[in-house]
């Protein structure tokens, strides 16, 4: 098959692996009955851009390949050249959590990827950050409208005195009050909180505001901070004594940050997120491959990278937990695993309730073929560690970082868990973005990447159409990464200033 020939003029597919009887509609607006492929297989229905066609003839109650692995079962008979909907593919169990196999074919290390580096600011703890951000923690949602009163003040009439420091920003969340403050999974939300604090990006000069009756305590979340670093509402006098006392000690800081120099800092200081958001039936094919292949390059050179999504790995497990570097980090991707599957248990819904509609009109008819697409931006280094949710990573490889598949908690726990820069992998396109670190967005389709230019940083849709293949997407992304970690460059979520709300993973109960 010719990919290079273009879509409009032949119709085309993608087959990813020989035992798949199934392949994916390359073409921009699908393909009409009819239409013949270059091997020979003809149409009998419409099949839209993404979705799958039937390979052969598939039997009612026969496996569904893709990836070379089952995604599903037939519900009715399914006829060659046929459009093989979501309807037709019975949901497969997921794999028994019992029976899987740890680190029985553990990838032999790479050789190491030397002299690459960025710009990046220095830390007083070693660490390094690519922003140099003011960061206003909370701890309490109370302070909230005072918060963004101050800070929204201090950007207009404070920042521009300090030309070498990025951005002020509050890091305001639902929690800290009519919670269950000492019940066993408060731990989550409250590391979350405590780790978003120390996020490399703030060089170690984070603020604190308090209300002053809060259940938790600006000193739990704070607690290597002296007093002059905290606030508490109720002890000023008034709204205007109250903004008026934050923006003083925001000026203190940001003279501080100001004097801060770019210096030249090894990609080993680098801890760079994975996530996807709007997926398509490309985005197993295209954009996460890529980002596979840049994390492997990342690894090379000694960057912690953490791929996440509990839901959009577990039914690919079973092709994890080989890959675990020893039993300990295998069993801890088992942990997360069971924990998430009890925590849906709970609230009575299972595995189903993912994909969306947006995930099934792009081509993904189910978590089972999700996972398997999902599961590729991981690459193919050894899966070094395994993060709870909301923990800070403190090993160097490829990481599992345990989160929900939500953008919004996803972005905020991979936050806490210290990364400086997200790379964001979309089909359907958003316009997330996170105002602590810049996030990387990286088209799946080349319609996309056309439509959304002022808001797609990469695309990897042209390796669809055979113009550029995995390594040579893979590299852009990885010389991307280092351009925007060095200030060289911007993400387009960057130059317009989106940002999503931070949102807490809290599985604990609120009083």
């Amino acid at each position: 098959m010719n990919l290079k020939i273009k879509v409009e003029e032949t119709p085309l597919y993608i087959k990813v692996n020989p035992k798949d009887n199934v392949a994916i509609v390359v073409n921009t607006w699908g393909l009409e009955p009819g239409a013949v492929f270059p091997c020979g297989l003809e149409l009998i229905e419409r099949v839209p851009q993404g979705h799958k066609v039937a390979l052969t003839d598939i039997k009612e109650n026969d496996a569904i390949i893709r990836y070379g692995e089952v995604i599903g079962y037939a519900a009715a008979f399914i006829r060659k050249g046929s459009w093989v909907d979501e309807s037709l593919v019975k949901l497969p169990s997921s794999p028994d959590l019992k029976e899987l196999s740890i680190a029985s074919q553990v990838p032999e290390s790479m050789p190491p990827l030397e002299g690459f580096t960025f710009q990046g600011y220095r830390n007083k703890d070693g660490s390094a950050g690519i922003k140099n951000i003011l960061g206003i923690t909370t701890s309490v949602q109370c302070v909230t409208g005072v918060l963004d009163f101050a800070v929204k003040k201090i950007k207009e009439e404070i920042l521009p005195k300090y030309p070498n420091v990025d951005d002020v920003v509050a890091i305001n969340h639902s929690y800290g009050c009519g919670v269950a403050i000492n019940a066993p999974l408060a731990e989550i939300p409250i590391r979350t909180i405590t780790n978003l604090a120390k996020h490399p990006n703030f060089g170690d000069e984070a603020l604190v505001i308090g209300l002053g009756c809060e259940k938790l305590s600006p000193m739990r979340i704070a607690p290597d901070r002296e007093e002059r670093d905290i606030l508490s509402l109720q002890d000023q006098s008034g709204f205007m004594s109250m903004v008026q006392s934050i923006m003083e000690m925001a000026e203190e800081r940001l003279i501080k940050l100001n004097r801060r120099k770019r210096e030249t800092c090894p990609v080993s200081d680098l801890v760079i997120g994975l996530q996807c958001g709007g997926s398509d039936a490309f985005s197993g094919v295209t954009a996460n491959p890529a980002v596979g292949y840049a994390a492997d390059l990342l690894v090379r050179a000694g960057a912690t990278v953490l791929f996440s999504e509990v839901t959009e790995v577990r039914d690919a497990i079973h092709l994890l937990t080989p890959r675990a570097v020893n039993e300990e980090v295998g069993k801890a991707l088992i942990r997360e695993m069971e924990w998430y599957d009890q925590y849906l248990l709970r609230g009575e819904v299972d595995r189903s309730a993912n994909p969306s509609p947006g995930n099934k009109k792009g081509g993904l008819a189910n978590v089972v073929e999700k996972s398997l697409g999902s599961i590729a931006k991981s690459g193919s280094s050894p899966i070094s560690g395994v993060l709870s949710p909301g923990e800070r990573a403190d090993k160097k490889g490829l990481i599992f970082a345990a989160t929900p598949a939500s953008d919004f908690v996803c972005g905020t726990l991979q936050l806490a868990s210290g990364i400086h820069l997200q790379v964001f992998t979309t089909g359907r396109g958003t316009p997330y973005g996170l105002a602590m670190a810049p996030v990387i967005k990286v088209a799946t389709r080349n319609a996309l990447a056309e439509k959304w230019e002022d808001l797609i940083d990469i695309n990897a849709g042209s390796i669809a159409t055979g113009e550029k293949s995995i390594e040579e997407a893979g590299w852009e992304i990885f010389h991307f990464i280092l351009d925007v970690a060095s200030g060289h460059k911007k993400t387009w979520t960057e130059q317009w200033g989106l940002k999503n709300d931070l949102a807490l993973f809290n599985p604990a109960p609120i009083t």
